[in-house]
């Protein structure tokens, strides 16, 4: 009978978490017509002559959305005069057999489909032009270019989550609803995403995470539930990070580590 009961209050907790979760998903549902221009939270590239990389998180398209997000990463070399963008896209897995997708044909912060997205990385000035060139390195060497699963992985959390692992400089904390992102293959032991602690995961469907910048989370059938002392925030799956946050800070490269603030151009 015990176990009846928190079986029931299992899935009643389930059942609450998805309705709080379907209220932050906004997009359009024409996702042809939906908004996909910028928000505002990328600088300029034209009036900014540093380099800067940015980490950007939005929910996803259509029912997917209330489960998870999409990431990807911006990245803008010293006086370029564009963002190029690092992702994977699903489909293009039938059209090209490759997921992974550089391209300067959209904003930067641009909106997902209609949903705004979450700024979760701000990296500029000297230095981020040598992060640039791993950053490149890894999107070349991510080893799940011919596979796409929406769950556990791989997929477009899973290929963010493998360059900030190579590219920890950029203390990337990937929200709990980013599905796929503890996806470790064969593996069952890695870095976090943030490069700041460890993990021990099991193709993504159960596990445990513990970082500096990540808290402690758990992944139990791809859900992550966790909480972060440092910002006294708790991470839930569906609804996200409750408690202090916000869009990421810009910070500058302090003897290889991201770690001095910086003034925002447009950051927030």
């Amino acid at each position: 009978m015990l176990f009846t009961r928190k079986v029931r209050f299992l899935l009643l907790a389930l059942v609450c978490l998805f309705a709080v979760g379907c209220l932050t998903v906004t997009g359009s549902r024409d996702w042809r017509s939906a908004n996909r221009g910028p928000s505002g939270l990328a600088p300029d590239p034209l009036a900014t002559p540093e380099a800067v990389v940015q980490v950007y998180s939005a929910r996803t398209v259509s029912w997917k959305g209330y489960f998870g997000v999409h990431t990807w990463i911006a990245a803008k070399r010293s006086d370029a005069d564009k963002f190029l963008i690092y992702e994977v896209i699903g489909y293009r897995l039938r059209r090209t057999g490759n997921v992974v997708v550089v391209r300067d044909d959209r904003p930067a912060d641009g909106y997902w489909y209609g949903n705004r997205p979450e700024l979760l990385s701000d990296v500029r000035g000297a230095g981020v032009d040598a992060l640039i060139d791993r950053i490149e390195d890894a999107v070349q060497r991510y080893p799940y270019r011919d596979a796409y699963r929406v769950w556990p992985g791989p997929n477009s959390n899973t290929f963010t989550a493998f360059v900030a692992r190579e590219v920890p400089e950029l203390r990337v904390d990937l929200p709990p609803t980013a599905i796929g992102k503890d996806y470790l293959g064969l593996k069952s032991v890695g870095a976090t995403p943030s490069g700041t602690g460890g993990q021990v995961n099991l193709f993504g469907v159960a596990g445990v995470l513990v970082g500096v910048e990540e808290g402690v989370e758990v992944n139990l059938l791809g859900l992550t539930f966790g909480v972060d002392p440092r910002s006294l925030s708790l991470k839930l799956p569906l609804i996200g990070r409750i408690g202090p946050g916000g869009n990421a800070e810009p910070v500058t490269l302090s003897h290889g580590a991201a770690a001095v603030p910086a003034v925002a151009d447009n950051a927030t």
